[in-house]
């Protein structure tokens, strides 16, 4: 049975924020990510700390679009407000203890920093609802399957469903694979004897598919030796007449050939 202490650790907040944050029209998701941040940042006796979009998911078990549409809205009712730019990229969170500024827009003056970011480097993210994620976590149990019954499992466990869906992605968009295709392969070469512990990534999966995809449709499509026609009777007649016609002797016309 749970019994929490308090001599275990707690999160002091002000009883007057309790009795005015609670006359906020807040939705579930809203309070729990106000809850986040007084325990990350109160808990720890600080005013701000950074937190990502992917660490605030985690702590209240929800995708991360829902956090990011979520936050914003927090953000812009000022009860959440950034610090800074965090040095690994996320942003400096802290809660607006001021009740007085909430539900009103930030001056334009103080704007929120964005986290800093490189374009070139940054990836599409995929919740659990994407297709290609959806894809991603298809392949990988099938891959982990294989990887368990080869004593090898050590090899997937640290397999990044991100990444995943980002090579599933590219194989679509980039390499127009039809998503059925994509599917008949990953099934095949999961069961396929010599494949199955080659191919144990997306990564991989995409750089060998064209290779992979005919093996599959030649063992599907095996092409059978054709018999030989029987010769036709008529074409030794010809051959023949024609002997006769370059003045060659009927008795010495080879017919067995």
């Amino acid at each position: 049975m749970a019994n929490p202490q308090k001599e275990e650790g707690y999160t002091g907040v002000a009883n007057e924020i309790l009795n005015e944050i609670m006359k906020v029209n807040l939705n579930g998701t809203q309070f729990r990510l106000i809850m986040a941040v007084w325990r990350y940042t109160y808990g720890f006796q600080t005013k701000d700390k950074e937190l990502s979009i992917r660490f605030l998911a985690s702590k209240i078990n929800a995708n991360r679009s829902q956090v990011d549409r979520e936050l914003r809205v927090l953000l812009s009712k000022n009860i959440i407000k950034v610090s800074d730019a965090g040095k690994k990229g996320a942003r400096k969170l802290r809660f607006n203890k001021n009740y007085e500024q909430w539900n009103k827009q930030e001056q334009e003056s103080n704007p929120v920093p964005e986290p800093k970011k490189n374009p070139s480097n940054v990836k599409p993210k995929y919740d659990d609802e994407s297709t290609y994620y959806k894809m991603a976590t298809y392949f990988y149990k099938r891959v982990q399957k294989v990887a368990e019954d080869a004593g090898i499992a050590h090899l997937t466990k640290k397999a990044n469903m991100q990444t995943w869906a980002d090579d599933m992605r590219k194989l679509i968009e980039i390499d127009q694979v039809e998503k059925r295709k994509a599917k008949e392969v990953m099934d095949w070469v999961t069961t396929d004897p010599f494949w199955r512990t080659n191919i144990l990534s997306a990564k991989k999966l995409r750089l060998k598919f064209m290779e992979l995809a005919i093996k599959m449709n030649a063992e599907s499509n095996p092409i059978t030796k054709q018999k030989p026609q029987p010769k036709d009777g008529r074409d030794k007649e010809i051959a023949f007449q024609k002997f006769i016609q370059e003045g060659g002797n009927p008795d010495e016309f080879n017919w067995n050939d």
